[in-house]
């Protein structure tokens, strides 16, 4: 294993990072601000449009608690393991397999999470379409001058300060969740759940896809509901206390999973899987139409909004703090660390901010969809998942950062480490080739970056003979990728 980067040691005997910073009610509300975003209001048409029934549906759940579960066991396990490591997503990866594999699994993430933003607001002002019938579908001229408008309103509001910005998204949080509740209890209190229609087709419908390929087709679309679900460890330099992050954590993904569970299994008794996959985004609209009429749709459609308006300022503070921890630590150049009188990064929120910009622009030039957008946010972010299970994985099977008392239980980290390990390896395999071409295409641009981070700090560009295979082979088949889809043989869009 790599030897330790450069870190910024900050956490107190006492436990304390920050007197001043996130307490556990924030950062909790942090990891379900970042997970509940659209992803559920459009969840159950896109698992139908990719032929999954109810069958599949509940099997693909149970892989996915197991999965998840473990992936959040990782997260929570290596931040009572390594402490010291703020930031985490990129710190873990440094520290386990060097400065560039640290790089890339911090520009996975931050790339993620621009586009991430891309996709909420594509899905808010579909959302508003329902009622201002100008927005359309959320991806036409109008709907991107406000997105970006609203967009750089965020902005300022974290420029403003990383702990008053969090501080409204608690509460725009408490206020999306009771959408989701009324969705919940309409359907349950006014009887609209049908067991007739859960079990018709459980398995599938005659040549249809097999159970296998419904299971699979269904992988993107449950991580992307709970991408975010690390949001605690991202921002974990602003928590007060070390033992709060891992507890965050694990609050979060209990009360989200709970959620989506219900919503997802509901969903599946109001209409039929080919009806349900016909729906236009977002697809719960439609099915709380269908169940209690017009006001149902204008319930979640408002539910989407409030959701998204949470959800966006959440991506930007953490596409923020992405790169600002990795320049602080020594990856990312220099600039990207300096922050204003006000402690906040300044530089990272607006490169971030600028990026989700260019690439809002493309979808109004390219017509793209909230759908493929978040599949490429899914991508990117599964480079950093890899690397952290792996890292949590090796220190678990090495012994290693294990003695402290705060510290996971040996057979904890190697169980939780290898299982979560699995898990992210079945999640790139069941990507496929689009998956390959989006994420190589994205990482590409990135090694640039890194080489001027490095020159900066005079250090050398790619040191190991690892470091230049993994640079050459992102390379090569990121222009390979793009011969394909220029070419109309393999197209992304």
């Amino acid at each position: 294993m790599a030897q330790d980067h450069e870190v910024v040691e900050r956490v107190g005997d006492d436990g304390i990072i920050d007197p001043n910073g996130l307490d556990l009610f924030r950062l909790t509300m942090m990891v379900i601000t970042a997970s509940i975003c659209g992803g559920i209001f459009s969840l159950a048409g896109d698992m139908a449009a990719g032929g999954a029934n109810s069958g599949a549906v509940i099997v693909s759940w149970a892989i996915c608690f197991i999965g998840v579960f473990a992936l959040m066991m990782v997260f929570n396990g290596l931040s009572q393991a390594r402490p010291d490591l703020t930031g985490g997503i990129y710190a873990y990866a440094a520290a386990g397999f060097g400065d560039y594999v640290g790089f890339n699994s911090a520009w996975g993430y931050w790339i993620s999470a621009c586009l991430s933003n891309v996709s909420f607001a594509l899905l808010l002002f579909s959302a508003l379409g329902y009622f201002f019938p100008v927005f359309g579908e959320g991806n036409n001229m109008i709907s991107i001058i406000c997105a970006s408008v609203f967009l750089w309103f965020l902005t300022f509001l974290v420029t403003r300060g990383v702990k008053e910005a969090a501080g409204i998204n608690t509460i725009v949080t408490l206020a999306k969740l009771v959408p989701l509740g009324m969705f919940v209890l309409s359907i349950v209190l006014l009887g609209k759940f049908n067991p007739d229609i859960f079990m018709d087709n459980f398995w599938g419908e005659p040549g249809g896809p097999s159970f296998g390929e419904q299971v699979v087709s269904t992988m993107i679309a449950l991580v992307w509901v709970f991408t975010g679900i690390e949001g605690a460890v991202v921002i974990s330099g602003r928590a007060k206390y070390v033992k709060d992050v891992g507890r965050a954590t694990a609050f979060g993904f209990i009360a989200v999973f709970v959620l989506y569970l219900i919503i997802s299994l509901l969903s599946l008794g109001i209409m039929p899987r080919e009806e349900m996959a016909q729906l236009a985004t977002p697809s719960m609209a439609g099915i709380l139409e269908h169940a209690i009429g017009p006001v149902g749709a204008a319930v979640v459609n408002l539910g989407v909004v409030l959701s998204l308006v949470g959800a966006m300022l959440g991506y930007v503070i953490i596409a923020s703090e992405t790169p600002f921890e990795a320049a602080r630590q020594g990856s990312f150049p220099k600039s990207f660390a300096k922050t204003n009188d006000r402690g906040a990064p300044i530089v990272t929120v607006l490169v971030s901010s600028s990026i989700t910009q260019l690439f809002l622009v493309l979808s109004a030039v390219a017509a793209s969809t909230y759908q493929f957008f978040y599949s490429c946010a899914v991508n990117t972010i599964l480079i950093p998942y890899v690397c952290s299970a792996a890292y949590y994985m090796v220190i678990g099977w090495k012994n290693e950062h294990l003695d402290d008392p705060r510290a996971p239980k040996l057979a904890t980290a190697r169980f939780f480490g290898t299982l979560g390990f699995i898990y992210t390896i079945f999640l790139v395999w069941s990507t496929g080739l689009q998956g390959v071409m989006i994420t190589t295409i994205l990482f590409a641009p990135g090694i640039l970056v890194y080489a001027a981070g490095e020159k900066g700090r005079g250090k050398p560009v790619l040191p190991a003979a690892h470091d230049k295979v993994i640079a050459l082979v992102v390379v090569i088949v990121a222009l390979i990728s793009l011969y394909l889809h220029f070419s109309g043989i393999a197209p992304i869009v």
